[in-house]
Parts: C-alpha cells; structure tokens; sequence
C-alpha cells in the first residue's frame, strides 16, 4: 500500500532523469513505454531507468502531474526554444519531495481516522425523557444537543443544521443544566455568524451568553489591560494606515508602485483591474504575508530563497516590504487583527489570574482555525469543549487554517465523543448523492438526504467559448423563475467575476458582487443575484446555482491573484485537496438546481464518473452553442488557418484570433462589407482573407 502511495514519485524522477524539457505528452508515453512517440526511439530514451516505469492509463499520468503542479511540485512553464510551447521542470519543492516524499502523508484518506457515532439506548431513553424539547431533531442532533461529555467534536456535514445545534445546546445548558450563561463563550468566526447566534438566543430568552469572534474576544481583553501590554496608546490599523505605510516602505527601498506592480502581476493578472484595484491587491497580499508568519508561529525568514527563480526577485521585493512594514506598525503602535489574539494571548500566558474563566466554552467552524486559535483555546483550559466543525469544507489553508487541528481532536481531547451530523436538510436526493461522490475519497460518512427530488436537476454542460458560456448564464438568469435572491453564480477567480459582473450590468441585471477582499452592491440599492468567488460564498445557500468555468485550468486552479501567497504557502498544505474541497463547498450552496457549465479546457476531473452517471441517462447534456454558433463552419474556418499557419510558417493566432473566428460563424457574413464590421478583421486581413472566408461561409450556407 504504501509503495503504491508513492508511485507519484516516478513522475518526479522521470523529469530529473529526461535529459531535455518535456510536455505532459511526451512525459506520460516515457513513463508508459509507448514506443509509438518519435521522440522516444529518435533520442534513445527507452535506455533511461525511468522508461515504462508506470503502469497507468494516461488520464491517471496526467492527473498526477496536474496534482503536483497545483502542488507546487512541478512547474508549466513556456520553453526556451519555443514560446508557443508549453513544458514542465522539476521545481526546487519536487526535487525535495523525492528524497523526502511528504505528499501522500497529506492526503485525508491517510489520515482520517474520527470514530463513528454511536447512538445507544440509554440516549434514546433520554431523548424520550426531554420529547418536547428534543422533538424535532433527528438523533445525531439530540446527542449532540445533550451529551454530557467533556470534549465533545461534533462533525457537522453541509446543511445539516449545526447552527441550529450549536444555539439549542447552549438553550439545553442553561435551561436544564442550570449553567449561568455568563459562564458560557461561543466563539464563532465572522461578525454575521455573531449576530445571527445573538439574535437566535435573544428569540429563545437567553441573554448574557459570552457570544465574540475570536478578535472580538481578544479586543476585549486589550481594551481592559492596553495599558499593561502596551505602555503607550495603541490601535486597530484602519485601511489609510497601512496605504500610507505601503508607500512608505516603497519610497524606502526607492521603488516606485508602477514598477512594483509591473513586475508583481502578470499582464493577465493586471488585464481586468484598475491601477488602484492592483495596488490594492499588492498591498493586502504584502499584508497576509506578514500576517501568515504570525498565524503559523514561524520565524520570519527570509522565503525568497526558497522560491524557484523566475518567483526569486519578486519574493525578495515582497520579504524586504514586510520586513519595514512590520517595523514600521511597532513605531507607530499600530496593530491589526491577528495581533489582536497574539497580543492577547501573550497577555494572558505571563497573567495566568487574568485568564477569563468558563464552564462551557464552544467553537464553530473548528476545521478553520489555526495556530494561534488553538493556543488561546488551551490557554483557557475548557473543562467542557464542544468544537463544531466539517474536514469537508476546509477551504482556507492558504491563510494560514490548519485542518489537522480537527482531524486530531480525539488524540488532543483523549476519551472525547464524536457526533457526526449526516443529514443534510439543505439539498434535494440528487445533489446530497452529488456532492457524495465528488469527495468520496476523503474517507468521511456519506450525507443523507432529507428532501426528495422530482427529477435530475443537474447539468453539465460544455461550451465552444466562455463567451457564449457567459451569454448562456445570462440568458438563464433572465428567463429564470427562481426569485433573483435565490441564485447564486459562483466562479473560481476574480477575473471571471469582473466578466460576468461587466455582463449583467450591460443587462441590466441587478446584482451582488463578493470576493474575500470586498462586496458591492451593483446596479442600484436592491441586491437581487449574487455573484461571488466560492470562498466568499461559504455558509450561504440559495435555489439555483451556477459553477462556471468547471474545467482543468479552474479546477484545480492554475491562476492566483495572489503571487506572494503562493509563494510561501505551498508546503503547509495539500493545495488540491483543498480545492477539490473548494469545488463542493460550491456545488453544496445548490439547494433544487445545479448548473456545472465550462469551455475552452477540458472539463475538470473533480467531476467524476460517478457524478456524470447520475446526470440525464449516464450521459452529458449536448453542448450548448448559444443561439448563433455554428460548429461546423467553426470548425472548417479552424482548418483553414491552420493549413494556412503551417503554409506560412506563423502561428495560427497572427492570422485570425479564436474570438474572431468565432464571430465569423455566429454572424456568417456574406459580403465583404458585413465582414469588415467583425472584430480582429481590418482592411489588411480583408485584403489578404476576406475573399476566402466568404468562399468558406457560402459553401457552408449551400451545404446547410
């Protein structure tokens, strides 16, 4: 078992061995033995160690080598001889990786060994006892409303109503156990989650609960004892602070944010922002990097040197601006929010009396916290703990969160009770069965479904562009029934969410747009759909939803925003098992309908076989071109200039581009005058191909 774990590593040692860059072809049919590649027999390659090494289809190769480029492993890079080619190199990581292989350790299959619930008489003596309390609730909720355990983790699976638990809990404590609310805290995540909790106990009668987020608790304690931890007056850094500490630390190291930014981004991370727009991301990833170093408890070091070298100037830039920013906050008594628990919890480590005392103390989102969570939790060394959490939808490693500390609870917390919530009441049968099978590697039980589906709900479907991808969302929103609150269209980077906002407004679509950084209300006052990255959807749910872009370049993600995050934070975690767990937190926000659509790349594997069974008689619905597209006139104008790219000797791009050529089938221009009005056709290129075209577009019209 274990050598097959680590079969992967053969792909590493293949790209060592190879004596000249390889594409994932070429790489796959070398570790297969496939003598039917030239290059193969051309330069002797079957004599090397690594020939015929693996004994897999090449789906499942290039799975592999797609799994160790998101993880940081491998890099796609364009070769040296020919910038129109795409090849592989073994990164400084990979390298590492062979001689200390870590990767499969990492997978939560190996990993996750939390006991299943167990529901006995004796509990269901007692639920029977407290009937018009419990009455309601399934099982697994009432034992994890009334355990009487000490540490208690309660697993609790997309809609499966763990809000709902965590507040009942609270009202059964202090309601039938006696507990005085005072000595209870709630620390939840977000201020919305805060004010929900608040505003449900506030309905039950229940006033007086200790309900914070975690900064909100620490602010509390440095507002009380500011003066000991700081000796001088200190505060939160607000927004205008650190831009002007940002510039500061540019003028220091004599860089101006222009040139910054230039090298920073790439030209198609800066095509869809504003100058401000990028100098705002430059900041805040400057920021989280400083930030990263503090949640982790690591030393600050200098990561540039860790980084491949096309990353190294940049990672230097970046490690040289937080070092004076950090500096800089000190001077001028500044702090931000993770300072806030630091500072706190330093605090109360050197003042052991001044540690607040309670007698229950519960945490959501538990699969989300980090290193400095954890150590205020132990800090106030809860006699009862009950953590909620699900391993299913960790989604932040990236900043820092650390789902080990979930999956280790029961050898933190020995002699702990597990409570699994399985039954999700959020989603009908076919897509709780969906969501199912898209995580079904991770070793956790299924979720049962509470609401019947009348029929299959789902589709998949597969476009000629991201255009007519996008116009088709459109087109659907427009014509939809759903109330307009009710969808949600998700999207995996920022660059597809300023498109298809661009889109609606043009539309006339009013509309929510939400990123991790932002949310803004466009086109008017009244919020109607919602538009968002999927880390910024998490815990929100609605009727229709629309997951754009489910193709290999999204899913996993091959792009960042962020560069210097991903410079750094490559090793803390296993990058595509957080986004196959990103994938169904967003197909888990469906409550009735599912639309999985994409274009361009192929369609991503974290759709599996199994997920394509279940959708309309074990086939996928036919692509859908929009209304004007025309496939086969696509695909002879496609032929065309590629015999004429291969005749010339220039690539194929310099004669027509691919949005271009997809006009020309849409409009099907008949006179040289409807072909001039095309974008990409100026009077060069009606000059040289405008009479062709038109040839091709008759003989398809005749044809047709």
């Amino acid at each position: 078992m274990e050598e097959e774990n680590l079969e992967y590593l053969k792909i590493l040692k293949a790209l060592m061995e190879l004596p000249f860059q390889v594409g994932k072809t070429l790489l796959a049919d070398f570790l297969n033995g496939d003598y039917k590649n030239k290059s193969v027999v051309k330069n002797n390659l079957d004599e090397l160690y690594n020939f015929g090494s693996l004994c897999w289809d090449k789906n499942k190769i290039y799975q592999e080598i797609d799994k160790l480029i998101t993880n940081g492993m491998i890099e796609l890079s364009t070769s040296d001889y020919n910038q129109f080619v795409k090849i592989l190199r073994l990164t400084i990581k990979g390298q590492n990786e062979i001689t200390h292989p870590t990767m499969s350790k990492k997978e939560l299959k190996n990993r996750i060994k939390l006991k299943q619930t167990k529901v006995t008489e004796e509990d269901k003596e007692k639920f029977k006892a407290l009937e018009s309390f419990l009455g309601e609730y399934n099982n697994k909720q009432k034992k994890a409303i009334i355990s009487e355990a000490g540490k208690i983790l309660c697993v609790a699976g997309a809609g499966s109503g763990k809000t709902t638990v965590l507040t009942k809990r609270i009202e059964f404590l202090v309601k039938y156990q006696g507990v005085s609310p005072e000595k209870i805290l709630a620390i939840t995540f977000t201020r919305k989650a805060r004010q929900e909790m608040e505003k449900r106990l506030y309905e039950l009668n229940i006033n007086s609960v200790n309900v914070h987020t975690f900064n909100s608790f620490c602010e509390k304690i440095l507002q009380k004892h500011g003066h000991q931890i700081y000796g001088r007056p200190t505060k939160v850094q607000s927004y205008t602070d650190k831009i002007l500490a940002m510039n500061m630390a540019l003028e220091n190291l004599g860089i101006g944010m222009e040139d910054a930014l230039q090298s920073y981004f790439t030209p198609q991370q800066r095509k869809f922002k504003t100058g401000n727009q990028l100098a705002n991301s430059f900041m805040n990833d400057c920021f989280s990097v400083m930030d990263y170093f503090k949640v982790t408890g690591e030393e600050e070091y200098d990561f540039s040197k860790n980084v491949d070298i096309k990353n190294r100037y940049n990672a230097k830039r970046v490690y040289q601006i937080i070092k004076y920013l950090k500096e800089h906050m000190l001077m001028q008594g500044l702090r931000d929010y993770t300072d806030q628990i630091l500072d706190a919890t330093k605090f109360l480590k050197n003042n052991i009396p001044e540690i607040p005392e309670f007698e229950y103390i519960l945490v959501d989102e538990y699969q989300d916290v980090n290193a400095m969570q954890v150590e205020l939790i132990h800090l106030l060394k809860p006699k009862n703990f009950f953590a909620v959490g699900d391993p299913r939808q960790s989604i932040f490693g990236w900043r820092g969160a650390n789902i080990n500390y979930i999956l280790n609870f029961e050898k933190d917390y020995p002699n702990s009770e597990i409570i699994h919530l399985t039954k999700n009441y959020r989603s009908v049968r076919d897509i709780v069965k969906f969501m199912n099978h898209s995580i079904e590697s991770m070793g956790l039980p299924d979720l049962e479904y509470h609401q019947e589906s009348k029929d299959v709900k789902i589709k998949i479907i597969d476009f000629e562009s991201e255009e007519t991808e996008r116009n088709f969302i459109i087109k659907k929103i427009l014509e939809s029934k759903v109330t307009r609150g009710e969808i949600f269209v998700l999207v995996r980077t920022n660059r597809q969410l300023q498109e298809i906002s661009q889109l609606m407004k043009k539309q006339g679509i009013s509309h929510i747009v939400k990123t991790d950084e932002i949310q803004k209300h466009t086109e008017g006052t009244i919020s109607d759909v919602t538009l968002a990255t999927i880390h910024a959807i998490k815990g929100l749910e609605a009727k229709k939803i629309f997951v754009v872009g489910c193709n290999e370049q999204n899913f996993p993600c091959k792009a960042s925003d962020h560069p210097a995050i991903e410079m750094i934070k490559t090793d803390d975690y296993n990058k595509l098992e957080e986004e196959r767990r990103l994938f169904y937190v967003a197909i888990s926000r469906a409550k009735e309908i599912l639309y999985l659509t994409y274009s361009g790349k192929k369609r991503t594997y974290f759709i599996n076989d199994e997920m394509l069974k279940m959708i309309e008689g074990k086939s996928l619905p036919k692509q859908d071109k929009s209304e004007s597209t025309n496939p086969r006139i696509l695909e002879e104008l496609v032929s065309w200039r590629s015999i004429l790219s291969h005749e010339n000797n220039v690539p194929a791009y310099t004669i027509l581009n691919n949005k271009t050529i997809e006009l020309i089938s849409q409009k099907l221009p008949t006179t040289a005058e409807e072909l001039s009005k095309i974008d990409g056709i100026g009077p060069s290129k009606l000059i040289k191909y405008g009479a062709r075209i038109l040839e091709i577009v008759e003989e398809y019209r005749r044809k047709s």
